[in-house]
């Protein structure tokens, strides 16, 4: 569980990347979607990508308190 749980972070470490270049080149009338400009040529594979941080997002949001120390430990 503790792969699944450090690939699940590192999709949302991306995703969370991307959203905030996303909405900080909003401001600035430029496109920054790191995952289009790399997987643009390829929509499925991006659309995967996008369902993958979702997916990663939803196990965080579920088994976080479990598989955080911190939050799991109490004082």
């Amino acid at each position: 569980m503790k792969n699944l749980h450090m690939v699940a972070w590192i999709l949302m470490i991306v995703g969370g990347l991307n959203w905030g270049l996303i909405g900080l080149g909003g401001f600035m009338n430029a496109d920054w979607n790191v995952v289009g400009m790399l997987l643009g040529s390829w929509p499925q594979v991006e659309w995967l990508v996008y369902i993958l941080v979702g997916l990663a997002a939803v196990y965080e949001v579920v088994t976080h308190k479990a598989n955080c120390r911190l939050c799991g430990s109490s004082m």
